[in-house]
């Protein structure tokens, strides 16, 4: 047979991936993985996504092991020249991957698919991550959609492809050209920080599917009530595994089919639309990740001290607890709560008045599941300036947003032990506690546990100024 390279990129999965099947129906293949993180831009990998990609590998090249084939690992700054030589020391005649979206990988995709054509091989590119191509949902004018609601409607007609099992058997090659391992590209951290995300998640195609199952069994049910509780498990957890490519969007919708509990159902898959949205948003806009997609907010009169205010934001010590509880959960297990991300977001963007590309920047680095469609579309909806955006004068209260998501303090003193003794009535606002209700706590505000960074109400009125004088520009 002859062979074709697989070249696996966010796609780290056997079963339903139209690459590897693709290739397995004519080829032999070989699978190949390129480590040249220099072509993403502005935006390669952060630390917890190196760290998850580390173990994503060693799974997926231990499940091929067990089907007789290999993963083979290479590293360099030029993919093309990469692949070029794999095609000149295996005689390989086919590549097949799976599309990207990130603007910097489409340009260099559309290059070497070129190149590669040009010099007589079969090129083949295939969606494995998105329920609809970003290109396919349009307005009946035929223009991209900027609201979710709309968008998803659309995005919903027909049904969805099904997903396809993984191949019954990987036909390999007589002699395996060398490779790296995961450990030989040195993604895990020097310093290891990383004790806490690794009790919280397994990383792989098994562990992708396991998380599923769990949700679906005991999560599911009660979904659109629970998923704005951030004391209780009631999210699915999933995005990681999404933006590594070990489960699809296809495989959840697919399983999703039948279930009852319809408005739990339902809620959650639009939080897969949520996705696909994000991903429609930055084909469009690919300048999304670091220019407002409203061009008035250039002009936002940001704080002129913001490197100590993004300090204490970052590390947790901004003394506001639902803030702090949020941060200390990113930093630990480099995941935090979807409605905690919005709560945090406001308070730096409008209350600290930080550039959302700093939040954005910080996220891109702490978070497992960092994705650029979504983090950019995440901070730009917090901010007030992305498609379908929250309005200007949304600023969050911090202090009721606790109250109502986090009633009994449960989030909060999980995260901000030294709170865990202060009444419920003071935990999302311990400033407000009478100094006896302190002592008692064994809080002394300034040394065990920050002072406000900043005034709530005085900060808000700031913001909103801010924001009135930009929209009369």
């Amino acid at each position: 047979m002859s062979l074709a390279l697989v070249w696996l990129r966010r796609d780290l999965r056997l079963h339903d991936n139209p690459a590897l099947l693709a290739a397995c129906e004519q080829h032999s293949v070989l699978p190949v993985y390129l480590d040249c993180p220099s072509e993403e831009g502005d935006w390669p990998p952060g630390a917890a996504s190196r760290w998850w990609l580390h173990h994503s590998l060693t799974a997926l090249a231990d499940t091929l092991q067990a089907r007789g084939s290999r993963l083979i690992i290479r590293r360099g700054d030029d993919s093309l020249a990469l692949l070029q030589e794999l095609v000149d020391e295996t005689g390989a005649t086919t590549v097949h991957w799976n599309r990207l979206y990130e603007p910097a990988i489409r340009a260099r995709d559309r290059a070497i698919k070129a190149s590669l054509r040009d010099q007589g091989l079969e090129v083949h590119s295939h969606n494995a991550a998105l329920l609809r191509e970003p290109w396919m949902v349009k307005t009946q004018t035929g223009t991209p959609y900027r609201a979710f609601t709309p968008f998803w409607r659309a995005a919903r007609k027909g049904a969805f492809a099904e997903p396809r099992p993984a191949p019954g058997a990987l036909a390999g090659v007589a002699e395996w050209p060398p490779g790296l391992t995961p450990d030989d590209l040195d993604l895990l951290p020097k310093i290891r920080w990383d004790k806490g995300i690794a009790a919280s998640w397994t990383p792989g195609e098994a562990g992708a599917w396991q998380q599923l199952q769990t949700f679906l069994e005991s999560r599911l049910k009660g979904y659109d009530a629970r998923r704005d509780l951030p004391a209780i498990d009631g999210t699915s957890r999933l995005s990681p595994h999404l933006h590594f490519g070990e489960i699809g969007p296809r495989q959840i919708a697919s399983a999703l089919q039948g279930l009852p509990h319809g408005d739990d159902r339902d809620s959650f898959l639009s939080e897969i639309g949520w996705r696909e949205f994000s991903h429609h948003l930055l084909f469009q806009n690919p300048e999304m990740p670091d220019l407002p997609l409203d061009r008035r907010f250039e002009q936002f009169p940001w704080s002129g001290d913001q490197d100590a205010a993004l300090y204490a934001w970052q590390r947790g010590e901004t003394g506001i607890p639902i803030v702090d509880a949020g941060m200390r959960q990113l930093w630990e297990t480099g995941w935090m709560h979807n409605r905690v991300r919005m709560i945090v977001g406001s308070l730096l963007t409008k209350n600290l008045r930080v550039p959302w590309q700093r939040g954005e920047t910080w996220f891109w680095d702490t978070l497992v599941d960092a994705d650029l469609a979504s983090n950019s579309m995440g901070w730009q909806w917090i901010q007030g300036s992305g498609a379908d955006a929250a309005p200007y004068f949304r600023i969050f209260n911090p202090v009721r947003q606790g109250e109502r998501f986090d009633p009994e303090g449960e989030y909060v003193r999980h995260w901000i032990p030294e709170l865990q003794r202060l009444p419920t009535r003071h935990i999302h606002a311990p400033w407000q506690a009478t100094g006896e209700e302190l002592r008692q706590a064994g809080v002394r505000l300034g040394r065990d546990y920050p002072q406000p960074i900043v005034d709530l109400a005085d900060s808000r009125k700031q913001a909103l100024d801010a924001y009135a004088a930009i929209r009369t520009a």
